[in-house]
């Protein structure tokens, strides 16, 4: 390994990043910076677009534009309003419930989308003019918007373990959608604690009870939706299909939700979804392109072998090399989106956690569980920005109440950091 190489890696990254050039762009000139080190300009060239064309020849990256078409059409048919009626229904009548619904909601949404994003707005642009409303405070009710809805990168179907799944040479998506689940409903209760105590010290009001009437009516009217989850991971598990083609079947499922049965998508709006799922995608496959790139170089420069070596000379404790790990995806998860951190560093600790017996399932939950706190801290998290853009507040005053919610989430990813059925029970359970 040639430190000069990695010098010219990471600081013309890291320049780029700080000059405000977009991330994929930023990612695609460092590499070819690295690469022009040792290879001349064509040969350099030639193969920055060749690893950026085989990192995207991959049949499971097919899933992804069919889920993001997927949250389009649920985010525009009326999804997120039915699944806050019904989250109503489970906790709205518990002290401060406005915050269970909306952390409930989030979670509901979320496991149906599988972006942190589209829930934070959706389930946000609704839930935090009603808080408001109701008198609770701008800022807490946009601290518990963003952080909830990061758990629908954790409950599957995600597209961020499917990117995870590519990153780590072959990880089961069916095992690592089932390993989802558990983790995902521990940040949502660990949120939900926090938010019962904050409600009970501030006495935030009580909503009203709803008559066993109108519950059933709202869990009836949800019902289609929370369906979604049971036809794609059970299919998955029950060996039907595989995550690619259930991605398919999600997209004609909300379609017929959307279009036949809630009727509030009409024929004429799916030209714009198209386009908006077209746009999304392009973005997300450009990361996907330049980060396989990277991914190369730093395989190429040696760096993953080095860094192992380098962190078990810190320490042969597991305890301790599993804590050092966790900071730095913390860390890295303040300034590198999701998926190209994930593309980046997959490669990179992968062989340490393996080396010390740890499951790559395992190790793909928490990982994803340490990015998706990232979203949520300045200064490049996406849902923070998009979280107060909606709640029309600004970053520095939601800080504050976002501390206990973030301590939260960090509690929980040292539990399942640290106890691995947390993640594995599941996918043992269902033979994986």
């Amino acid at each position: 390994m040639d430190i000069v190489h990695i010098l010219v890696l990471v600081v013309s990254f890291a320049a780029l990043l700080l000059l405000g050039v977009p991330i994929s762009f930023g990612i695609g000139i460092a590499t070819l910076s690295t690469m022009l080190m040792t290879i001349k300009v064509g040969p350099a060239l030639t193969t920055v677009a060749q690893r950026m064309a085989t990192g995207l020849d991959s049949f499971a990256l097919l899933a992804i534009p069919f889920f993001i078409l997927s949250g389009q059409l649920m985010n525009r048919g009326g999804i997120a309003r039915r699944l806050i009626d019904f989250a109503k229904v489970l906790v709205g009548m518990l002290p401060g419930g406005l915050a269970f619904v909306n952390i409930m909601a989030n979670m509901l949404f979320g496991s149906i989308s599988g972006s942190a994003v589209a829930s934070s707005a959706a389930i946000g642009g609704f839930m935090i003019p009603t808080m408001k409303k109701e008198g609770y405070d701008l800022n807490y009710s946009a601290a518990v918007n963003i952080t909830a809805s990061t758990t629908g990168l954790i409950i599957p179907p995600s597209n961020i373990l499917i990117v995870y799944s590519l990153a780590s040479g072959g990880a089961s998506i069916g095992a690592l959608f089932v390993a989802g689940y558990f983790p995902g409903v521990l940040v949502g209760l660990a949120l939900m604690v926090v938010a019962g105590i904050i409600a009970a010290r501030k006495k935030y009001p009580i909503a009203g009870k709803t008559s066993l009437k109108e519950g059933l009516l709202r869990f009836l009217d949800a019902v289609p939706s929370l369906f979604l989850v049971v036809l794609v991971i059970g299919g998955i598990v029950a060996g039907y299909f595989t995550a690619t083609e259930a991605s398919a079947i999600a997209v004609l499922y909300t379609l017929i939700l959307a279009v036949l049965v809630y009727r509030e998508v009409k024929w004429k709006d799916l030209s714009n979804i198209l386009l908006n799922t077209a746009s999304t995608t392009s973005i997300v496959m450009l990361l996907i392109a330049t980060s396989m790139g990277m991914s190369w170089i730093i395989s190429y420069e040696n760096i993953p072998q080095t860094v192992s070596a380098s962190l078990l000379s810190v320490s042969s404790n597991p305890v301790i090399i599993l804590l050092i790990i966790n900071m730095i995806l913390l860390i890295v998860g303040t300034f590198l989106d999701m998926t190209p951190a994930v593309l980046i560093f997959t490669p990179i600790l992968l062989p340490v956690v393996t080396q010390m017996g740890v499951d790559p399932i395992h190790f793909g939950i928490v990982m994803v569980l340490n990015l998706s706190i990232g979203l949520c801290t300045p200064p490049v998290g996406s849902v923070l920005f998009v979280g107060c853009g909606i709640a029309g507040t600004r970053i520095a005053d939601v800080i504050k109440p976002l501390l206990p919610l973030f301590l939260a989430m960090v509690v929980i990813l040292l539990l399942i950091t640290f106890i691995p059925q947390i993640s594995l029970f599941l996918p043992k359970l269902f033979g994986y």
